[in-house]
């Protein structure tokens, strides 16, 4: 197959991969955020992020990891002088640390299929801008092609991470202040009663 072809299948299935990471910790919190409600809400709410999570984990995100990868590895093959350019030896190292994330992941996904909660929805919305912080790391490797230029990337996206980690705390009182959660309760209790009556 011709190596802009292999390079065009990479490009779909590195971005389907990580739709399906930036999306799953969303359903993550929603799932922990779940836990909360009152019944039926609770169950409810539960049951369907689960098969949300299940549908988006192993038809989209696992599946565009592999080819993703495949295609990637394919391209390698068809152009080893890549590997001996220092800022592709980094890409390939962000790579692994995105792999490193998608097993962790997936062990969150284990734990929640089994009703085990284990993180707060603060922690997963900050652990949800890790594959962000990935994402800027390699777009920029790629795109500048320069390995020493990656240290000055990296604080940068540090930077960034600090900024995202700011952002989250505001949304956080924001959301706090603006509890909807505190009406929702109400109009569950009310119906409550007036099913009762």
């Amino acid at each position: 197959m011709d190596f802009l072809y292999v390079k065009a299948l990479h490009i779909i299935f590195v971005v389907t991969w990580f739709a399906g990471l930036f999306y799953i910790p969303r359903l993550f919190i929603y799932q922990t955020e779940a836990e909360d409600k009152l019944e039926p809400a609770k169950s409810i709410l539960q049951t369907q992020y689960k098969l949300m999570s299940k549908r988006l984990w192993y038809i989209i995100t696992w599946p565009s990891a592999i080819l993703a990868s495949i295609f990637g590895i394919w391209m390698l093959i068809q152009n080893p002088f890549y590997l001996s350019q220092p800022w592709m030896l980094v890409k390939i190292a962000f790579v692994f640390a995105l792999y490193f994330y998608h097993g962790f992941c997936q062990n969150i996904y284990s734990k929640l299929q089994r009703d085990i909660i284990k993180y707060s929805a603060f922690k997963l919305r900050i652990f949800n801008e890790i594959s962000t912080i990935i994402l800027f790391a390699v777009v920029f490797l790629v795109t500048v092609k320069s390995a020493i230029n990656w240290i000055w990337g990296v604080v940068g996206i540090i930077l960034f991470g600090i900024l995202m980690m700011l952002g989250i705390k505001l949304y956080k009182r924001i959301r706090e202040k603006n509890s909807w959660e505190k009406t929702e309760k109400e109009v569950l209790k009310n119906t409550e009663s007036t099913k009762e009556n």
